[in-house]
């Protein structure tokens, strides 16, 4: 099942690590640490496997592959030897990285990604492609009343109106027979328009940013609390980082949206929301590495003062792309399933996750697991159906 993954900030740390991470595993020079897809309880033949995945993007940035990889590599997010053994095959990548379209009416800037899209699914011969959204945080819109109504969007963007990038590319895949993951807290397909879009034309997606470092420990802490009846009084965080995205969260709309995204997961796994918050802190120094303090003070029983504390240090890059493999395949075996609509099942990857789920990761999981075995049993999907046949 040949399978193109489009990713929006193709030349961006995230985008790069995914590139470098596929094509290491596809030439047996690393080991799939970090890809969930690779655990036992996840493995299926229903899931394209990584010789297939085809890369391509867009990117407003024109830095070489190469020399991206290359800076990553002096600063200990990727092995050096993995990016020059490479060097060849992310040349080959390259080529299939294109400018974004921007300026001009909202709807040429449709029609160009559009194009981009289905030249790249005819020049590989691609089954499906997914497109993964992993470039910077965008503010959060305010409300428009073309997005409620697929219609009223269509005019409204004939008209000139504008909409997120996000929601754009979103718009242009579902457009193009794309499927997409929006593995940034932006916009995206959370517009009801977007989702009539996606459901007419028989598409899944998936969203939002991606669960990666503090929010992550949130998810498993706070249900711990939750289940043993402990009180949680406050919790605040101070989150470090560096790098382009960190630069980007520098500019308060886009830190609001990112906070907003960090904090939803206490209110809904504990049903209240303690006092506290999370503050986002730009690093230059700390480049693509971050680090998170979280403070926790709680009540016991009989109103005991407890706290605790922790400390995540970890690159953000690296704890990212392996999960964006695990999606683009994800989705991709969900697209050709017969899937549609929001893929609610893949919470276990996002912050703030599509639908009424759970929250807690341990619920998260037992819903991933149940998700790949209907995948598995669905006919004509390389599972255990194709298998027996």
């Amino acid at each position: 099942m040949r399978t193109g993954l489009w990713l929006v900030g193709g030349r961006g740390s995230v985008a790069v690590t995914s590139t470098v991470g596929a094509l290491a595993l596809r030439a047996g020079l690393a080991g799939p640490t970090g890809c969930v897809t690779e655990l036992p309880a996840l493995r299926t033949a229903a899931l394209p496997a990584m010789a297939d995945l085809v890369f391509g993007g867009h990117d407003i940035a024109t830095t070489p592959l190469v020399k991206k990889a290359e800076s990553l590599a002096a600063t200990g997010v990727l092995p050096a030897r993995l990016v020059a053994a490479l060097a060849e095959e992310l040349g080959t990548v390259e080529a299939e990285l294109r400018p974004a379209p921007t300026g001009g009416p909202q709807a040429a800037v449709v029609e160009a990604i559009v194009a981009d899209l289905t030249g790249f699914r005819v020049r590989h011969r691609l089954d499906q492609v997914v497109v993964v959204n992993v470039s910077s945080t965008e503010p959060t819109p305010d409300p428009h009343p073309a997005h409620a109504r697929l219609s009223e969007l269509d005019t409204a963007l004939a008209d000139g109106s504008p909409l997120p990038a996000s929601s754009t590319y979103a718009y242009a895949a579902f457009t193009a027979g794309c499927s997409y993951v929006d593995f940034t807290p932006s916009t995206g397909a959370r517009l009801p328009a977007l989702d009539e879009l996606a459901q007419r034309a028989g598409l899944p997606y998936a969203g939002h940013d991606g669960k990666t470092g503090e929010t992550l420990v949130k998810s498993v802490l706070a249900p711990m609390f939750a289940m043993r009846h402990l009180r949680v009084r406050s919790w605040s965080g101070t989150n470090l980082l560096g790098g382009g995205d960190g630069a980007n969260l520098a500019e308060p709309a886009a830190n609001a949206a990112k906070s907003a995204s960090k904090q939803r997961v206490l209110g809904e796994t504990l049903g209240y929301v303690p006092q506290g918050n999370t503050r986002i802190e730009y690093v230059d120094d700390i480049g693509d590495f971050k680090t998170a303090w979280d403070l926790v003070t709680f009540a016991g029983f009989l109103g005991t003062p407890m706290r605790m504390e922790f400390t995540w240090h970890g690159c953000d890059s690296s704890l990212a792309a392996p999960l964006v493999l695990d999606l683009a395949r994800l989705t991709a075996a969900a697209h050709r399933a017969g899937r549609s609509g929001p893929l609610t099942e893949l919470a276990f990857f996002f912050k703030d996750p599509l639908g009424d789920v759970p929250h807690a990761l341990a619920e998260q999981w037992a819903m991933l697991r149940a998700f790949v075995r209907e995948l598995d049993r669905e006919p004509g999907s390389g599972g255990s159906d194709a298998v027996a046949a």
